[in-house]
């Protein structure tokens, strides 16, 4: 017993010294958190985590989320020491070009990183959707005496976590829904990097997440190991989430303990040396005992844990095989035969209806897909015809509810898809994306296949005004590095825009869809926007082009149609997605839009980022107003004659 308890304090230590030699090497980072909490991240990677470092993406793993980003190096320690393809030597190059340690945890670049964090808050509220695709896939798929799907997320947030919004929208919803093997230890040491959380931060969190629907804990000393595996105990046991506040000393055994001056920044030589001396730790940098590695080492038991459960999955397999067939496909992230052709149109529609028509198409056919709306479902046509309600007494619903949340709404989105099993979307309003950019631009990062959906897509909102009109969103959106937007124009394009998100595995995918009915294009045409762009309307040896996006493509077909009678020739070209139409080969897109030809862009919305296609834009860079959405249009300059007028200007 003694011998365990001494190798679980050498081990402790070993986590807090990877950390600060990391830092000073790097000259950078935040040492603080991992030496208050390497006593908890000891305890969950060797003894509570269901995990193997052979296999980080075994799909029945616990998941364990750091929600508190700044303090990757207790991840990448305890990673490093466990066994995980992680070697000293990129520890030593911790936050260095290249390296698998980068300054905040990043999914798919280091092993056994669940999510990427950084942004406080996100973390958490991504965590709460990896813990809804458990208790989701768990009610699909567990029978009696064979129960496949069975794991925990656990999480470590910050204080700082807790004061960010986004963290309290996931939490409302993951005590409303249920989520009990949703875990979070709370980071309680009071610090903040102005100083004393005191400042700024004082209400009573345990009753605030009580209020949320969750069983909340206190563990009163950090270093208390069975406190922790008593409070771990009693968490498993409660029917709803759980909020373990954890009281620690940030910088623990340094002489900068419980000051704002162990968090963001190396503890400096005389000051590690001084935690050596007080923790007892002789070895010099970067040395780890070899009894802590024994000890550490989670590989066999790993593997063992595996194993098991793909004994467990073959029994699954005999006793309900198309069940596990089903289950199998969705776990390696395989689509199933999807409609390929669109439903028939026969009017003018809206593209946010045409899209809820393409849902009612899709979803039969797709049990993986799960849809919400941040409360606007009538206004997105989010929710497909029979796709039920989930809520915790019906954990097999398919539409999920976010109520007026869209920050949470995103994240949640993101760690359904980051967790495996399903296709998550979610809807709201254009105007609100700013709420939930956060998860987008992390979505992006990442490369998760999120589909976001954003109706009211213009000014043609009309009478609503200027504050639920977006004007600079398309733009805004567009500048994120890896995600698709794709604004249709009509309803054959919205079918075809959803082709392309659901197949997209590399990234999210932002489809924008117009309020008001749109014409309807030729089908066999609308299914160019595959390509993200293409030739609508030609002409024999065009002069000059009218490009356009969304409801303004039949603006600039009528143009178009202006320009013809008085004898100009005139290309129409219709371009729902630059990030597509940036995809395909450079032959293809000079072919569609002919560099030497004088090109007008047209676009209900800023003008900025156009002069890559177009020599004159009729967009806008101004606010819109309150009015009846035809005649917002037509005082704004969105007509065809003004449109007609631009490109015959550059026509000489």
């Amino acid at each position: 017993m003694t011998e365990t308890k001494d190798l679980a304090t050498l081990s402790v230590n070993a986590i807090r010294f990877l950390a600060i030699d990391a830092v000073e090497k790097a000259k950078s980072g935040h040492p603080g958190m991992p030496m208050a909490m390497a006593p908890l991240a000891y305890l969950l990677y060797r003894e509570v985590l269901r995990h193997n470092p052979l296999d980080p993406a075994w799909p029945n793993r616990d998941r364990f989320v750091l929600s508190a980003g700044h303090g990757s190096m207790l991840l990448y320690a305890v990673l490093h020491l466990t066994g995980y393809d992680l070697p000293l030597e990129e520890l030593k190059r911790f936050r260095q070009w290249g390296s698998k340690t980068p300054g905040h945890p990043e999914y798919g670049h280091t092993p056994g990183m669940e999510v990427t964090t950084g942004p406080l808050g996100q973390g958490i509220a991504t965590a709460v959707g990896m813990a809804l695709a458990e208790r989701k896939l768990a009610a699909e798929f567990n029978r009696p005496g064979h129960v496949v799907v069975d794991h925990y997320t656990y999480v470590l947030a910050s204080d700082g976590d807790l004061m960010e919004g986004v963290s309290g929208e996931a939490s409302s919803l993951a005590g409303t829904w249920g989520l009990s093997k949703l875990i979070v230890f709370w980071d309680d040491n009071r610090i903040s990097i102005d100083g004393p959380t005191d400042l700024a931060f004082t209400e009573d969190v345990l009753a605030r997440y009580r209020a949320y629907g969750w069983h909340t804990l206190r563990v009163e000393d950090a270093n208390d190991l069975n406190a922790l595996r008593h409070a771990i105990k009693l968490a498993k046991l409660d029917e709803r989430p759980s909020l373990i506040a954890v009281r620690s000393h940030i910088g623990y055994g340094s002489p900068k303990q419980d000051s704002h001056k162990a968090h963001g920044e190396p503890l400096g030589p005389e000051a590690v040396e001084a935690t050596r001396k007080n923790l007892g730790w002789p070895y010099p940098p970067f040395e780890v005992p070899e009894e802590v590695y024994r000890h550490m080492d989670m590989r066999k038991r790993g593997k063992a844990l595996q194993e098991a459960w793909e004994r467990a999955m073959e029994a699954y397999a005999k006793a309900f095989p198309d069940l596990y067939e089903e289950l199998s496909r969705r776990l390696k992230g395989e689509l199933p035969s999807l409609p390929e052709e669109p439903p028939a149109f026969d009017k003018p529609i809206a593209t946010r209806a045409a899209s809820g028509k393409a849902l009612d198409a899709i979803a039969p056919k797709m049990p993986e897909l799960l849809g919400g709306s941040a409360d606007l479902t009538p206004s997105n046509n989010t929710q497909a015809q029979g796709m039920a309600d989930f809520s915790r007494e019906n954990p097999l619903g398919r539409y999920l509810h976010f109520g007026v949340r869209e920050h949470a709404m995103g994240a949640i989105l993101n760690g359904l898809n980051l967790h495996g099993g399903y296709r998550a979307y979610g809807g709201t309003f254009l105007v609100f994306s700013d709420y939930m950019r956060p998860a987008v631009r992390l979505a992006a990062l990442m490369g998760t296949p999120t589909i976001f959906v954003y109706t009211h897509d213009s000014i043609a909102l009309g009478e609503d005004g200027p504050t639920h009109q977006p004007v600079e969103h398309l733009m805004s959106l567009r500048a994120i590095p890896n995600l698709w937007v794709i604004r249709p124009a009509d309803a054959y394009e919205t079918f075809y825009a959803w082709q392309v998100a659901l197949r997209r595995k590399e990234g999210p995918t932002a489809i924008v869809l117009t309020r008001q009915a749109v014409p309807l294009l030729p089908p066999e045409k609308a299914k160019g926007l595959l390509k993200g762009g293409y030739v609508l309307e030609d002409a024999e040896e065009p002069e000059g082009v009218i490009v356009a996006t969304g409801s303004e493509v039949h603006l600039a077909l009528k143009a178009r149609a202006l320009l013809g009678e008085r004898g100009r020739r005139v290309r129409g070209v219709s371009l729902p997605s630059l990030e597509l139409f940036a995809a395909q080969p450079e032959a293809y897109r000079k072919e569609v839009l002919p560099p030497g030809l004088p090109t007008v862009a047209v676009e209900a919305g800023a003008s900025l980022g156009w002069e890559r296609y177009a020599h004159k834009v009729v967009g806008l860079d101004r606010f819109g107003a309150s009015a009846p959405y035809l005649e917002v249009y037509e005082r704004l300059g969105f007509t065809p004659e003004r449109v007609a007028e631009a490109l015959l200007s550059l026509l000489v």
